[in-house]
Parts: structure tokens; C-alpha cells; sequence
């Protein structure tokens, strides 16, 4: 049996200092709350591109393993370990397990690996991912599986993904869901949520939809929505939030061409110290995606409570539980119907307000820390 006092933990820390969306709040949340959690391992971090990389203040005492590598070389010398784990072997020296968290697993000799999987788009929907990405992931996922120790999976949908499109061993996945960070919740001050809508330019009643903007998000289909909508209430807003993605144009050409144009707004990528905010102001959080691993903005603004109508496909209705209204994501009439019924209904609103408040308090990070440190300890036993 290992001696857990002295186990070295090193996490893969690329997604949070390189800012990657729900990929970095995942890698910082767990982090964070693993060093609260538990005194027992000894924590460190890797990440590549150093010269770019962007530490997060709660990180900079931890020991750090960095590379100079860009990530197009770092990802070519990772699948590289795969016909010869000496590579960087040598590089982790002293590391009892390695865990990634960003869908990159390099293979090495004497050390236990954990591999968080997100989801499988790129093997599920490849035409939503750049042909560089899909063609890495297609061929690498499937190692990646294969060679970890342990595998978190974020959802049971993903789990289930897993063992059915890359024939993974179901007694390595351990299902262990994502969390709602404790910063959102719900803001009642006014001053804050009239600073909030003055910075975004933004009237007392808008739609919000957080999430980077790229086809398997389907803004498509909210937008065709939102047009509908936009002829009974013309002075509604439908706010963006989101950094652009890739294959992003057709959407921008949409909202162009859009006869509900000069009521759409593209906010950008949005600072976490004004996402609650923001969340809190809006009347309703619309999230569209076709698929998601776990499906995280739905908790988030209902952490805020927010109303939520969202897609019933892949680990969203998991997520979600009863407290969201549900569409076909393909369907425009039925989010149009389910928005307006929501717009319509103050009622309706104070009811999914407060359902999903309550249901987002079932999903913690101290509980997500728990329980990886928990799989950590199996592993070295």
C-alpha cells in the first residue's frame, strides 16, 4: 500500500490558465477545493505555453511542472509517449498520479493516471470540432480511455457514450457530475443589477444565453425563436454571452440578416465577477446546445434564480432534473411556445425560480473534491 502522506498529486492545469471556458472551471473549481478538502496529498500542477499562460491567483503557491510548448506541439509530443513513454517520464519524476483534466493524457512509466472525460463530441458530432481537432481526438480519445487508471466521467450520459462509441472498460469510470461554484447566486441588489444591464446595454427584461459561440451550441434555433417572440413583445432583448468559437459565421450572418436584429446582442466573453450579476438580471436563461458532457449554465443561472429552458437531449435532462422547461433542440416552435409561456406567466417564473435554486444546491465542489480524493486513495492502494 502506498504511503498517502507523501502521495504526489499532479493535475493537468492547461484548461484554467489558458481560460478555456468550462473546461478552466472545472480544472480551478477542483483544484481549489482539493487542497481545501485534503491535507493528506501533496498537490501540482502542469501546464504548457508558459510564456501565455494566465495563473489564477489560488494557484500560484502550488508546485508547477510547465512546458514552453504551444499547444499544437505539446498535444504532438503527449501522443508521441504512446510509442514511447520515456518522453516525459522523466519530466513528471516524482509523481505518484498524474490526472488530466483537458482531454490529453500523456503515457507514463511508474505513474497512475485519472483522466476526466468531458464528453465525446468529436467522435459523436465531428463536424462541430476544427478538422485538426477531430482528427487528434478520433484517433487519440480512445487511447486516452484505454490507458488511464480511473476515468471520471462528468454525467452518466458520457459514461454511457463511453462504454458504447470507445468500448471502455465500465469498471474504470467513475461518475463524478460537475458543481456549481458558490460566487453564483442569487444578487438582489439593485444597484449592482442596474450597473450590470447599463454595461451591457440592456432593459429590464432579456433572454440570456451563456455559452461560446459555435454551431453545437444552436444559437440557430434560439434566434429563430426569439424573431417569433420578438413580434409580441418588441421591446424584449436576447443577450449573447460567449467568446467566439469556430464556424461562427453563419450565426453572425443570421443575426444580420435577422428581422429582429437591432434586439440581439453579442456581449462577448463575460468576466466572472459579472456573471451572476448578469444571470440574476435576466428573466430567462435560454440554452439551446444539441449536445453537452455535463451542461453547466443551466446550474449556474439557476444558482441565480434564474429560469431555465433548455434542450432535452445528451446529460442535459440529467442535469436538470425537473427543474427546467424542456424543448427538441431542432424544434423552434417549441421553444417559442415554452419562452413565451414563461415571458407570459410571472407566476410560472417565481415557481422555476425556486425549484432551481433548490436543485442547484445539490451539486457542490467540496462534494466533487471529495470524491475525487477518494478515487485518488483507491488508486494507491
Amino acid at each position: 500500500m502506498h504511503n498517502r502522506l507523501t502521495a504526489n498529486i499532479c493535475i493537468e492545469a492547461s484548461p484554467a490558465t489558458q481560460n478555456q471556458a468550462g473546461l478552466g472551471r472545472y480544472t480551478l473549481n477542483l483544484i481549489k477545493n482539493l487542497s481545501l478538502c485534503d491535507s493528506e496529498f501533496n498537490y501540482s500542477l502542469s501546464y504548457n505555453d508558459r510564456t501565455n499562460a494566465i495563473i489564477p491567483t489560488e494557484l500560484t503557491q502550488i508546485k508547477h511542472y510547465s512546458s514552453g510548448l504551444t499547444n499544437n506541439w505539446w498535444r504532438l509530443l503527449n501522443a508521441l509517449t504512446y510509442t514511447n513513454k520515456n518522453l516525459l517520464s522523466s519530466y513528471y519524476k516524482g509523481v505518484d498520479i498524474f490526472h488530466s483534466t483537458g482531454h490529453l493524457l500523456p503515457k507514463l512509466d511508474n505513474v497512475r493516471t485519472v483522466f476526466t472525460l468531458h464528453d465525446l463530441i468529436p467522435l459523436l458530432y465531428p463536424s462541430y470540432h476544427k478538422p485538426l481537432n477531430r482528427i487528434f481526438l478520433s484517433v487519440m480519445m480512445p487511447l486516452f480511455l484505454q490507458t488511464a487508471d480511473a476515468i471520471i466521467s462528468v454525467s452518466n450520459n458520457t459514461k454511457d457514450d463511453a462504454i458504447k462509441y470507445t468500448n471502455t472498460d465500465p469498471s474504470k469510470i467513475v461518475v463524478i457530475p460537475e458543481a456549481v461554484s458558490p460566487s453564483f447566486h442569487n444578487i438582489t441588489d439593485e444597484q449592482h443589477l442596474t450597473y450590470v444591464r447599463n454595461k451591457y446595454k440592456l432593459p429590464e427584461r432579456f433572454v440570456l444565453c451563456v455559452s461560446t459561440i459555435e454551431p453545437r451550441k444552436n444559437h440557430t434555433t434560439l434566434l429563430s425563436a426569439f424573431e417569433r417572440l420578438h413580434k409580441d413583445h418588441p421591446n424584449l432583448v436576447l443577450a449573447l454571452a460567449g467568446r467566439l468559437g469556430w464556424l461562427y459565421e453563419p450565426i453572425l450572418t443570421q443575426i444580420e440578416n435577422s428581422s429582429a436584429r437591432h434586439n440581439v446582442r453579442l456581449l462577448g466573453q463575460v468576466p466572472d465577477k459579472d456573471l451572476p450579476a448578469l444571470l440574476s438580471a435576466a428573466t430567462i436563461f435560454a440554452f439551446p446546445s444539441v449536445y453537452e458532457g455535463f451542461g453547466l449554465p443551466p446550474l449556474e443561472a439557476m444558482a441565480c434564480s434564474t429560469p431555465v429552458v433548455c434542450s432535452n437531449t445528451s446529460s442535459i435532462p440529467e442535469v436538470v432534473g425537473e427543474a427546467a422547461l424542456m424543448c427538441d433542440p431542432f424544434v423552434v416552435e417549441s421553444w417559442h411556445t415554452q419562452l413565451n409561456k414563461l415571458l407570459l406567466d410571472k407566476s410560472l417564473q417565481e415557481k422555476h425560480s425556486q425549484i432551481g435554486l433548490t436543485h442547484s444546491k445539490k451539486f457542490s465542489w467540496s462534494s466533487v473534491a471529495m470524491a475525487t480524493s477518494q478515487l485518488y486513495k483507491t488508486l494507491l492502494r
